[in-house]
């Protein structure tokens, strides 16, 4: 096997506000598995806020070795050792899992979601994620999507989280799904917060607090009407346990775990736990957003419109038909490189 990659940048539709910063483009690095005339393709998003960078990615990738390897189909063992090359890194070791994957989906000829045995008519639909704004901006971008979605993503935890949902419901009804990315501070505001959001049509609340206030959040969960999902709370397998009686349920995202194959893992304990599980992603080219797809029968709510955020995509792949994740039959991550 031999892997390849190069950095590419996402460039991003709209301007993208969340609590913490705003970004034009996103940092990425696109990776390549070869094998037997056969291409496994992968990728890393990094996102400010994860602390990976293009240089800190490639220098990972510079690392590894899989002509070590002379079967792909060992992936465990291929992926424990991708793991144990260095801490952290989580993205870069994604974009290898996400490659190995596409690439033993296509040597066995059956996309991944039949693989785990899931039914792809199961697969829920996406949010599409409005970042913070002033009114009139906000209310456009919601007209913009208008007919192709059923449920929207907010993201609050400014000084105008009332007046980001007032100007939604000026021009839409549809279920609404908040994320806050840590930025309500005070679990009494948290609450109360959370009863007007729910008077509004929001259906699901996104890491509320801060991760450092993990008792705030679990009275806040306690007292809540909506279901609270941990974001910031939660990276890998290892953190799950931890957020059973914290939080309803975990968002996943490949680029934080290391990939489908923890990813996978994740889901199965929460489950275990009896856990709600939502699939999320960051600014990504199809490739990702599709290897996350192929996860999504399994899940409770899906945040997968990353790929619809940017306007360079170099893969086609999973689609949203009336605002469904639709998962086609390609082998492996299910993606055509454009």
């Amino acid at each position: 096997m031999k892997l390849t990659f190069m950095p590419y940048n996402l460039q991003l539709r709209h301007v993208f506000t969340v609590a913490s910063n705003s970004r034009t483009i996103t940092p990425g690095v696109q990776v390549e598995i070869n094998y037997e005339g056969i291409t496994g393709y992968g990728e890393a998003s990094m996102p400010p806020y994860l602390g990976e960078t293009v240089e800190s990615v490639t220098a990972f990738l510079k690392t590894v070795n899989l002509e070590q390897f002379n079967d792909p189909f060992q992936m465990e063992d291929i992926l424990a050792y991708i793991d144990s090359i260095a801490p952290g890194n989580t993205a870069a070791k994604a974009s290898v899992d996400i490659a190995l994957h596409d690439l033993v989906g296509k040597l066995l000829n059956a996309p991944w979601y039949k693989i785990w045995g899931l039914d792809k008519s199961k697969a829920p639909s996406t949010t599409y994620t409005i970042g913070i704004d002033t009114a009139e901006t906000v209310k456009e971008k919601t007209n913009e999507v208008a007919g192709k979605f059923n449920i929207l993503k907010v993201k609050l935890g400014r000084d105008n989280d009332k007046e980001m949902i007032t100007s939604i419901r000026e021009v839409s009804s549809l279920p609404i799904a908040v994320d806050a990315n840590q930025g309500w501070k005070d679990k009494q505001y948290a609450i109360d917060m959370i009863h007007w959001l729910h008077n509004r049509g929001v259906v699901m609340i996104e890491q509320p607090m801060p991760k450092s206030q993990l008792d705030d959040i679990a009275w806040l969960t306690e007292q809540s009407p909506l279901p609270i999902f941990a974001d910031e709370s939660i990276q890998r397998l290892s953190d799950v346990m931890a957020m059973k009686g914290v939080f309803s349920g975990i968002n996943i995202k490949l680029m934080k775990c290391t990939g489908m194959r923890e990813a996978w893992k994740m889901v199965t304990l929460a489950r275990a736990l009896n856990m709600k599980v939502m699939i999320g992603c960051m600014t990504e080219t199809s490739c990702a957003v599709s290897a996350a797809a192929q996860l999504s029968p399994a899940v409770d709510f899906a945040d997968l419109d990353g790929n619809l955020l940017i306007s360079n995509d170099r893969f086609t792949g999973m689609q949203v038909i009336n605002g469904k994740i639709t998962l086609n039959d390609l082998p492996g991550i299910g993606v055509r490189k454009l």
